[in-house]
């Protein structure tokens, strides 16, 4: 059963908060950067790479990345939120797709990264994103999540320790990057 229904809670942040980082709920622009910062560290270099932004909300990654003069040669948006999908078509000018990663088909690509993506999902549901998205990578999927003890709720929170556990089932290398921002870590499969 669903933590909540995703596209109600992201539709309610987007009405009541608009295009921002609350608009996708992070609670300021600053620490949406910091979180971009950390998984921007994992890739390194992407300007050759295929980059599928899991989740990519209004497209702020995107616009990070050409911050940083690190655009991917190909970047492709998913979301499940529609304002979401037509706003970041605008403010990227890339390929976005209104999809549900955990029941459609999604596309292959080197990189997968999701930050904040996987927040209100089920433990169930985490995991087959996860599972889907780094099946559909070449190099690997850098994603982010809240670090905590699991507890009813609106958020879901993961141990560092137990997501290790998890993605070590996978057969995959993890890494985790922790201590950028408090409740937040990193992690980074690769093959």
């Amino acid at each position: 059963m669903a933590r909540i229904d995703q596209k109600e809670f992201y539709q309610d942040n987007y009405d009541t908060f608009g295009i921002s980082a609350c608009g996708v709920a992070w609670n300021s622009e600053q620490s949406q950067k910091r979180r971009f910062s950390a998984i921007l560290s994992c890739l390194g270099d992407v300007r050759n790479d295929t980059l599928v932004d899991a989740g990519c909300g209004f497209g702020d990654f995107y616009l990070y990345l050409k911050e940083k003069n690190n655009l991917p040669k190909t970047y492709i948006g998913l979301d499940l939120c529609e304002p979401m999908v037509k706003e970041a078509k605008v403010r990227t000018g890339c390929k976005i797709v209104k999809c549900d990663i955990l029941r459609q088909t999604i596309p292959l690509a080197d990189w997968y990264v999701a930050s904040g993506s996987m927040n209100v999902l089920t433990r169930l549901e985490t995991q087959v994103f996860i599972q889907r998205c780094f099946e559909k990578s070449r190099k690997g999927f850098v994603f982010n999540l809240l670090e905590g003890k699991e507890c009813e709720g609106t958020f879901s929170y993961w141990k560092t320790h137990e997501m290790k556990k998890f993605c070590q089932t996978l057969g995959v290398k993890v890494e985790i990057k922790e201590g950028y921002i408090d409740g937040d870590f990193t992690v980074v499969l690769s093959s």
